[in-house]
């Protein structure tokens, strides 16, 4: 039986600080500039593209053992660390511009990714559980998803203004703010977490700050649940299955906006059809967290055939179709994040979500070379038409899963239940 925990002002504080904090993270005027600073530098083509293997290659290398920092040390910490050095990537671009400051900032961009990574959604779902509200978890991360996207929307928006008015050093400086005020909003996080010396059945002690476990154990600890647990298993690989290909896509989308045959100036108003989408899927998570196996698989067909479709057509109305497709794909996105925090029951919750990050980011460098590959030979609708077959395979693998074989009200939710592991 599903018991519906009402929400209490302490889970709101921490829903509240978590929006800010996202806003905060996403609300960086260089996003939709940087691009320009680097060819105004003089960098070519291959030079920008060297600089983001770079800044993968930085996270894909420090995700895990950064999960599993934030899971010895704590990730309130880690949480502070990650904005300030995005920003001081930021900095050092437009004071120094050059390929070594880029490359240097991408790698400490990259590495505030990676501590914030897994710490988040370790601390987030870790505290909702103390509060008895583990259940509000998905609606909760969808919503700041959300956010996150609200911020990269005013950071579009106000980048043009900036840039016009004190050039890249004002829009840097923006920047670097921004992510002064990400850190100071995340000191407000609380963080409790299960002893993990409680002997088992026992009721756990809650600590401040840190456990028991040294960084080895816990990468050890997390590392052997996300191998050892079926469930675990299947949820970490279910995050990457349906994360990395249209996180990949998403860099191209303008390329298939400008394939309709629009002007170069309507290109960004087709790109707003797709963020309304992912803004919505994010607000779409409360009302989907009870989704079973089988929905679940049905919303990944969805977005499939929308994507297929929506890029087939060539056409500008055709962008209201893949606005549908992004909608849900960030809806799946988030149940399965949701789906992946309720299975985890041992100390690594930030080193086993780190696996799974890191085996996304994996995931989307091989995305962005199929990408490359289909689209060099048929274009950028093909490639985007040949990129929603792998989320018909998935839900062909959900459905032939045991939880999609049963029937009748005993399927598993996606997101699972409120106090109890998915």
């Amino acid at each position: 039986m599903t018991v519906t925990v009402p929400p209490v002002p302490a889970a709101r504080r921490l829903a509240a600080t978590l929006y800010g904090y996202a806003f905060l993270q996403d609300f960086v005027l260089l996003y939709p500039v940087y691009a320009l600073l680097f060819s105004d530098t003089g960098l070519s083509i291959g030079q920008i593209s060297s600089l983001f293997v770079v800044w993968s290659a930085t996270s894909i290398l420090l995700e895990v053992p950064s999960g599993a920092w934030a899971d010895a040390v704590s990730r309130r910490l880690l949480l502070c660390l990650a904005p300030l050095l995005a920003g001081a990537g930021y900095a050092l671009w437009v004071l120094t511009p050059s390929y070594g400051a880029f490359a240097l900032g991408f790698v400490l961009w990259g590495a505030g990714g990676a501590l914030g990574s897994g710490a988040l959604e370790a601390l987030v779902f870790t505290e909702l559980d103390r509060l008895g509200a583990a259940g509000r978890y998905a609606r909760t991360m969808g919503r700041a998803r959300t956010a996150g996207v609200l911020g990269v929307l005013a950071s579009i928006g106000l980048a043009g203004p900036v840039l016009a008015v004190g050039g890249y050093p004002a829009v840097g400086a923006a920047s670097v703010l921004a992510s002064v005020l990400a850190a100071a909003v995340a000191t407000r996080f609380p963080e409790h977490r299960p002893s993990p010396a409680a002997p088992a059945g026992a009721a756990p002690e809650l600590v401040e700050d840190g456990d028991d476990l040294g960084w080895a154990a816990t990468l050890r600890a997390g590392l052997a649940e996300a191998r050892a647990d079926p469930r675990v298993r299947g949820a970490v690989l279910l995050v990457p299955a349906v994360t990395a290909v249209w996180g990949a896509l998403d860099e191209y989308t303008p390329l298939l906006a400008r394939d309709t045959g629009v002007a170069e100036s309507t290109v960004p108003l087709l790109l707003l059809l797709v963020w309304a989408g992912v803004t919505l899927g994010g607000l779409l998570a409360a009302p989907a967290e009870r989704l079973g196996t089988r929905g679940y698989a049905a919303l990944l067909v969805l977005a499939a055939l929308t994507l297929a479709a929506g890029a087939g057509l060539r056409d500008p109305a055709g962008f209201v179709l893949v606005g549908v497709a992004f909608c849900a794909f960030q809806l799946a996105t988030v149940l399965a994040d949701a789906r992946l925090q309720a299975r985890i029951t041992g100390p690594g919750r930030a080193t086993v979500t780190s696996v799974a990050g890191m085996a996304t980011d994996l995931a989307i460098i091989a995305a962005y070379g199929g990408y490359a590959v289909v689209a060099g030979v048929g274009g950028n609708p093909a490639a985007f038409a040949v990129a929603a077959v792998p989320y018909l395979l998935v839900a062909g693998w959900l459905l032939g899963s045991r939880d999609g074989r049963r029937r009748g009200p005993a399927r598993e939710p996606v997101a699972g239940r409120s106090g109890e592991p998915a």
